[in-house]
């Protein structure tokens, strides 16, 4: 007899949540293939609480996640289930192993750091920080002062990324995503090994080595044994998005794979420019002996059956799929639209007419969103709603830690328990007036050479024209205040600091102080600056703007990041060649499915309407003696002539306005106008 709290699970849900549990052995492989919508969460929440009801060890639960919102979601419905199923809930603190890949691998490096050659209060740098760092080691080797351009930081940490994240050779990297920079080979092999001493020398760990060092780790038998011992079940949420060193990491913890449960779906598999490999899914039933069962859930709770209808006609044509056909019990009437216009112009004022329309009947705006391929795309539309005044919130744009303000608190905090990182130490050094980058240097220089660093802040005697403030540094950087009043006292020497350099200091002191706030939810500096660098708020107050008069918005994303999202409904921009897919991205069949893959993220965010937008000619510019020209669109191939009656097809213009006809207004004089105003 099924138990209470599994009533609300369709057949394939439940399946899913027992699949193995019925005994006292360690359950076998299991592939969940979740279609979108279809209650993924719930059911992986069931599993975790079912096992927990069997008598299961929480603190032999490992749980991953691709982000802390969802680790932090996942443990509270557990805990609602279990008082359900138990009467006491399991309290999300008691699944002490459960958040991101690289939160967890920072835990297990930090845990094991005396063990694996790192010093256990090693520095997390940011995608900013490495890049700061790439470039040190850059000028370093003389690289910024060839005669030919060399890549710039950002480019120089992206390949290096790529190659260690994918895990493949410099050269296959350079050939396939980075051709421009084909010709640095030898140099940049160079740089990212200069890179790789400069970490290990200022004791720091980028984003990358969070992977690539518990990689390292899992490669040792003995190790990989030791850590696979330590959980009884392994469980992965959007395997899809994992990477070759994640799946490497996975398969050497389980390696026969008991215990082991991931979820994902293939057809959501849209982050190969991170490095995520579609193929750790595909291949991951025949990495065991015997092969790993596979649950698919294709019962959608979100779509209406036409906007499921056609969605899984645009996935049918994938080269390589598991099959699956979504289905609802939510009929309707209303097909998706495909609306043929002129002009990208046109679609912007179709779109918002129709948005206007269904805010009239009562929809929200943030009840809508208009999607699209790239940011660029959003142009059109961005112009529309400013002409029309409909507030938006377009997503994208600076993350919290990206901020001057906020990089640099994060950073005195890290150069005080770590004076050797020297990234933070170019930083903040230069916050005081008076010291410039080759005074900076030769500070930092000088704490490379101390048996103590910590203690040669004292002894350093800086420039002149900082003499003055250099002993209320010296004192902060050497306090033993306990943590987290450690980061007020870091706040207060930076506070006067804050006001020369911005104008808008207030707004930015809200946002240390709401930094402050956060901090005090961590039991460390450590476990703080790790959270607040893999996982960062979204943004900062001084880019919030003033409150919207009727505190609704519409909402304008990437379909990157509408991933896991969901509204009333949709608009789809520019599902045309070109554009989805993207021109860049039909190099490769291993391109163009991910771009298939795309459109059908973007098509199953739509809850009762969705609009696909298909503008025949587009203006380019080109610096040509032409000047501007326009080019001419056809209908996304993803959307062929066979499936289009899943589709409503119509083709819009603008009603003729009555403008015409209006008398002409009587001529004026503007270069007058203008003259006058400087008499």
């Amino acid at each position: 007899m099924a138990a209470a709290y599994l009533d609300k699970l369709n057949d394939q849900q439940r399946a899913a949540v027992v699949f193995g549990l019925d005994g006292p052995a360690l359950p076998p492989p299991l592939l969940v293939i979740a279609g979108a919508g279809s209650g993924k969460t719930s059911m992986l929440a069931h599993r975790v609480a079912h096992l927990l009801v069997k008598g299961a060890d929480p603190r032999r639960i490992l749980l991953m996640t691709f982000s802390r919102r969802a680790a932090s979601e996942l443990t509270e419905r557990v805990a609602r289930i279990t008082r359900q199923a138990m009467g006491t809930p399991v309290a999300a603190e008691a699944l002490t192993w459960t958040g991101t890949f690289h939160a967890v691998g920072a835990r297990i490096l930090r845990e094991h750091a005396l063990s694996i050659g790192l010093h256990p209060d090693f520095s997390i740098h940011d995608r900013e920080d490495s890049a700061d760092l790439m470039n040190l080691s850059r000028h370093g080797l003389g690289l910024s002062k060839t005669e030919s351009r060399f890549p710039t930081k950002g480019t120089c940490l992206a390949i290096y990324s790529r190659a260690v994240n994918s895990e493949e050779p410099l050269a296959v990297v350079l050939r396939a995503h980075f051709p421009w920079c084909a010709g640095w080979e030898a140099q940049l092999k160079q740089l990212f090994g200069a890179y790789v001493t400069a970490k290990q020398a200022q004791n720091v760990l980028d984003y990358d080595d969070l992977l690539l060092a518990w990689a390292q780790v899992m490669a040792d038998p003995g190790f990989a044994a030791h850590l696979g011992a330590a959980w009884d079940h392994v469980l992965i949420d959007e395997y899809q998005d994992t990477n070759r060193l994640q799946a490497r990491i996975l398969l050497a913890l389980k390696p026969d794979g008991r215990g082991l449960t991931v979820v994902g779906d293939d057809a959501q598999s849209i982050y190969a420019f991170r490095a995520a490999d579609v193929r750790n899914i595909l291949d991951f039933p025949a990495s065991f002996a015997p092969r790993a069962d596979v649950v698919t859930l294709e019962r959608n709770y979100r779509s209406t059956q036409p906007i499921l209808a056609a969605a899984n006609a645009v996935i049918a044509g994938a080269a390589e799929r598991y099959t699956k056909d979504l289905w609802s019990d939510r009929a309707s009437a209303a097909k998706p639209r495909l609306v043929t216009v002129a002009t990208e112009a046109l679609q912007a004022r179709y779109m918002v007419d129709r948005i206007l329309e269904d805010r009239e009947a009562g929809m929200r705006l943030k009840d809508q969103a208009v999607l699209f391929r790239t940011s660029s795309h959003a142009v059109q539309i961005e112009v529309e709603l400013t002409r029309r005044n409909v507030p938006y919130v377009k997503f994208g744009g600076l993350k919290f830690l990206d901020s001057a303000h906020v990089k640099d608190l994060l950073s005195i905090l890290r150069l005080a328990r770590n004076p050797r990182d020297r990234v933070a130490g170019f930083r903040v050094l230069q916050l005081i007036p008076g010291i410039g980058p080759r005074a900076a240097g030769r500070i930092l220089d000088a704490l490379d050479l101390a048996a103590d660093p910590r203690a040669a802040w004292e002894q350093i005697t800086p420039p002149p024209k900082a003499s003055a403030d250099w002993p209320g540094f010296a004192a902060a950087m050497t306090t033993d205040a306990p943590w987290p009043a450690a980061l007020g006292l870091a706040r207060a020497w930076y506070d006067p600091h804050l006001d020369r350099l911005h104008e808008d200091a207030e707004s930015r002191r809200a946002d240390l102080l709401q930094l402050e706030q956060i901090a005090a939810g961590h039991p460390s500096a450590e476990a703080f600056l790790t959270e607040l660098t893999l996982d960062p708020p979204d943004a900062t107050s001084d880019q919030a703007g003033a409150p919207l008069k009727d505190e609704d918005y519409l909402i304008l994303s990437t379909i990157h990041s509408a991933k896991g999202q969901e509204w009333r409904s949709v608009h789809i921009l520019n599902a045309v060649d070109g554009c989805i897919p993207s021109d860049l991205g039909t190099g490769t069949t291993r391109d163009l499915e991910e771009e298939r893959r795309l459109l059908y993220v973007a098509m199953t965010r739509a809850k009762d309407h969705l609009t696909l937008g298909l503008p025949l000619r587009f203006y380019v510019s080109q610096q040509t003696r032409n000047g501007d020209r326009h080019v001419y669109a056809m209908r996304t191939r993803f959307i062929p002539g066979s499936i289009l009656d899943r589709f409503e097809t119509l083709n819009w213009s603008p009603a003729v306005q009555a403008d015409a006809v209006r008398p002409a207004p009587a001529p004026i004089d503007v270069a007058a106008r203008m003259r006058s105003m400087w008499r």
